[in-house]
């Protein structure tokens, strides 16, 4: 590192990358693939080993790919997800004077007046970018993170053709299963926008670390958003050893088991309480350092609804409990399924059940979340079940977590400490905010199917009256049917008000205003008891009225 105060930067000229590629540039990025891909012998004498080696040489955006089919066994053989899941984005370091070309194209302004000194030696360097260590003027040593030049352009030209091939194949060959492939190309297309925008990755850092405050032993890196750009980040550099180095970890005093259950329990935090989670808890973006837990590299953070959350949470009960009906019933709602004919809700049924025979009865120690986990994405695909992304990411997650702690931390269980963070992190409290979010949002999609039929018999109305529409009504069983109807509506009525209730109050409570009770704001606390009353009130009149019509019957 040079000690200088004006070192010797070399002022770039460099255009900024874009994602606009002309037809000739795409038919020459195709005619490199084909090549790669007859080097490896793609159409005749492919291997597990063959294919992680020819991803590799095809540069990042098959290396992402590679990575997203390591779970996908529904499309690929399991030797070969076992293959992929090994790829890493390493990359031959870049020139340092095309990182300070970069750096000086992206600042706009001589590298001297930013920082002291940049260490030219890469702490390490991937397909995506290159991280070098760095002093500020202050005497602030940093990271900065700089993304390759070109490699956002190549990137976005990768996939346009990776979905150009998956479509024609599919058209060509009629072949069901390459809609599998279109969505692993749409996922990696997602992957693309925010991995390659450096701003995205600055903000996660600024959450995350907003989320960690709760928690000692976790932490990241501060980004040092004055020197971020969307192909830059500079954060604080925080020296530490990697897990992946287990022996270092114990030689300097640290306790394995201590570390996988805090890592678990804190990623379950992150999944089931806070909703946003790191996407790839690979060992290299996990060190330890002054006794905590650092995670690093957050270009990719995945994101969950507090009404997934829940139906994640039931769904991990319902296999504890060995409860095929629960666990159907929370797989059609995360998957927004269609309306199931008897016969497929049976067959369904009967997978389900064994499921849960085989990992249900499982102690918690041999369970294997990978295996598991390819079973319920099986099951999704055979019966055309669309699993959200956002869950798909936290299955590869635990699924890369998993064989953290199986190789390097094997003394810590993941099962069960997540079983243990449900289970403590569950209180009235704490559910009570969680079932208010999910029923706010389940209850503002029934208002709005409910306002589209009350729009639909509204229409209908119009066109009776204007004699477009006839319609006859009979009402069976009752000696007074405009009675009856006249009380059928009330009902729906104060149905309404009652969801109206349920979201107004929903709303308030995100809203934060004060004062509070129970840690929800006393008007939205006053509309649920009210709604609470009201839902009360039409169950007992709707079984008063049975009674009623029972009664009335019986004397006839």
């Amino acid at each position: 590192m040079s000690d200088s105060k004006q070192p010797m930067f070399f002022k770039s000229q460099a255009e900024g990358p874009s994602e606009h590629f002309t037809r000739r540039s795409k038919l020459h990025r195709l005619h490199e693939i084909m090549h790669v891909a007859m080097q490896y012998d793609l159409f005749s004498d492919m291997t597990p080993v063959k294919m992680r080696r020819m991803f590799e040489a095809l540069g990042p955006s098959f290396v992402k790919a590679g990575q997203i089919l390591s779970m996908r066994s529904e499309i690929l053989p399991q030797e070969y997800c076992d293959e992929l899941a090994k790829l890493r984005a390493d990359a031959s370091p870049m020139p340092f004077q095309t990182v300070l070309d970069t750096l000086g194209h992206e600042f706009g302004r001589p590298i001297g007046e930013l920082f002291d000194s940049i260490d030219p030696t890469p702490l390490g360097s991937a397909s995506l970018a290159q991280v070098h260590k760095a002093t500020l003027l202050d005497g602030s040593v940093v990271a900065v993170k700089v993304q390759r030049p070109g490699v956002r352009e190549m990137m976005a030209q990768d996939i346009d053709i990776m979905r150009s091939i998956v479509r024609f194949v599919r058209r060509v060959s009629g072949a069901n299963q390459f809609i599998d492939l279109e969505g692993v190309v749409q996922e990696l297309w997602d992957s693309f926008r925010a991995e390659t925008d450096f701003l995205n990755e600055a903000q996660n850092l600024l959450d995350f670390r907003a989320f960690s405050e709760n928690y000692a032993y976790m932490t990241c890196p501060r980004p040092r958003m004055e020197l971020c750009t969307s192909h830059v980040v500079t954060m604080d550099y925080i020296d530490g050893i990697s897990i992946a180095h287990p022996e270092q970890l114990t030689a300097a005093g640290y306790d394995l088991e201590e570390i996988g259950t805090k890592l678990v329990d804190n990623y379950a935090s992150q999944v089931l309480d806070a909703g946003f989670f790191h996407a790839d808890p690979h060992p290299g973006n996990i060190i330890i350092s002054d006794g905590k837990i650092v995670l690093i590299d957050l270009g990719l953070m995945g994101r969950l609804s507090p009404r997934v959350r829940n139906l994640m949470k039931d769904m991990i009960f319902a296999v504890a409990a060995r409860d095929s009906h629960k666990l159907m019933d929370g797989l059609l709602r995360l998957t927004d399924a269609r309306r199931m004919s008897p016969s497929e809700t049976s067959s369904l049924l009967e997978q389900l059940d064994r499921i849960i025979s085989e990992y249900g009865t499982v102690d918690l120690r041999d369970l294997d979340i990978a295996e598991f986990t390819n079973s319920l994405v099986h099951l999704c695909s055979r019966f055309n079940l669309e699993v959200p992304s956002s869950v798909t990411m936290v299955a590869r997650g635990l699924v890369t977590l998993e064989g953290v702690l199986d190789e390097f931390l094997p003394d810590a269980n993941m099962i069960e400490i997540i079983r243990d963070h449900i289970t403590r992190s569950t209180s009235f409290r704490g559910k009570a905010k969680e079932e208010a979010a999910s029923l706010g949002a389940e209850s503002l999609h029934a208002l709005h199917s409910t306002l589209s039929l009350l729009s639909e018999a509204n229409e209908a109305t119009r066109m009776l009256t204007r004699g477009e529409l006839k319609a006859n009504v009979e009402i069976v069983g009752s000696q007074n049917p405009i009675s009856q109807l006249s009380a059928v509506i009330d009902r729906l009525v104060m149905a309404l008000i009652v969801v109206g209730l349920y979201v107004g109050s929903s709303i308030v409570y995100y809203a934060g205003m004060k004062p509070l009770v129970f840690g929800i704001p006393i008007i939205g606390f006053m509309g649920y008891i009210v709604a609470f009353a009201l839902s009360v009130w039409i169950v007992i009149d709707i079984f008063v009225q049975n009674h009623r019509l029972k009664k009335a019957n019986a004397q006839n």
